[in-house]
């Protein structure tokens, strides 16, 4: 019994089921002193094979470091929430005039699957620290659209008045926080802050496969700050908006199920922020959601010529305002609302790992 025992022991261990815990801490005490070298060190081949979570443990500390994670069956875990701070400064316009996409404009940047993130402070901090909008030289990207000829490649958003070979830094432009690519899907987020000076703070941007689930979490910056591709779901979260435009948005154009649901979250801003937008077929599920009195009167709404084929689709269940109601968020699901689940959510394709 104890020879088969061994044995069974030695098949963990080489399948990476009974892993060695991987710390990481600046003093010194852990395994390795920045999150990048630990990601590093992972045996790519047996995390395929075992499709095992292999888990990062994450000491207090302030890691000013760009994490790029193209690995899967990861889990970043942080010592606390507040106490783990993840942080760059860099704007997205920066970043795209001098590389072809933006894996490498935010401060984690995600080509991997299966991944969960827990207790973790996650800042781009470009639009705290600039003093005023910036003009610099752009050869790659500057002066017309930008070649999406591929799924990985979004055009960059034009200034009015832009001359070829420049781009226009605006202190309040995109700036990611978080970013992943086409491929990058089931992930899953718990007890985590995300923070920019600009829009695109929370930016998971699969429009064909894309699964994603939020809990505790918050999130801020300014337009479209949170702004999902494919389907995700949004738990008790805090959303915090500096931008008058919008807060939230989704694409769903790939799939007419793809949604996102927003439950039991609390929105605020300054004075006067609108709560959503789209630009392409989207689905929204707003339910027990908890307004406050800056929120401007204006239902989510359609910022873009793009003939839907699904029509507009934002649903309210149950949400309130402080200082009174709008009309427009009014109750106006058409299915049971206790119908709305998590798997409901996912078409039954993923239950998060927490």
């Amino acid at each position: 019994m104890k020879k088969q025992a061994l044995l069974f022991l030695i098949l963990l261990v080489s399948n990476g089921l009974f892993a060695q815990k991987i710390t990481v801490a600046q003093d010194g005490s852990g395994n390795y002193k920045t999150i990048q070298e630990a990601i590093n060190s992972l045996d790519t081949n047996a995390m395929k094979n075992t499709h095992a979570f292999r888990t990062i443990f994450i000491k207090n500390g302030i890691y000013r470091e760009k994490l790029m994670i193209t690995k899967s069956f990861l889990k970043l875990k942080g010592e606390s929430e507040k106490g783990v701070i993840i942080s760059i400064t860099l704007p997205r316009d920066v970043w795209r005039c001098e590389n072809p996409d933006d894996f490498g404009a935010a401060t984690i940047n995600v080509k991997g699957h299966d991944l969960a993130f827990e207790n973790l402070t996650i800042i781009n901090d470009y639009g705290y620290v600039a003093h005023n909008d910036t003009t610099i030289i752009c050869t790659n990207e500057s002066g017309g659209q930008a070649n999406a000829t591929s799924k990985d490649r979004y055009a960059l958003p034009r200034e009015k008045d832009e001359i070829a070979g420049t781009k226009m830094v605006r202190k309040d432009g995109h700036q990611f926080a978080f970013r992943s690519m086409p491929g990058a899907t089931r992930l899953s987020f718990n007890n985590c802050t995300f923070k920019a000076g600009g829009g695109d703070t929370v930016s998971p941007w699969d429009v064909e496969g894309g699964l994603y689930y939020f809990k505790n979490c918050t999130m801020e910056g300014h337009v479209d700050f949170y702004c999902p591709r494919g389907s995700a779901w949004a738990e008790n979260c805090r959303f915090i908006c500096h931008n008058l435009n919008a807060a939230i948005w989704h694409d769903g154009s790939n799939n007419e199920s793809s949604k996102t649901v927003i439950k039991n979250c609390t929105f605020e801003g300054d004075k006067g922020y609108k709560l959503g937008r789209f630009h392409r077929e989207a689905q929204f599920y707003l339910i027990d959601c908890k307004f406050d009195e800056n929120m401007a009167d204006a239902d989510i709404y359609q910022a873009s010529t793009t003939q839907l084929k699904w029509g507009k689709r934002v649903n309210y269940y149950n949400c309130h305002r402080k200082g009174g109601d709008y009309i427009w968020h009014a109750d106006n699901l058409k299915i049971d609302p206790k119908s709305i689940t998590v798997g409901w959510t996912f078409a039954q394709k993923w239950k998060p790992k927490l």
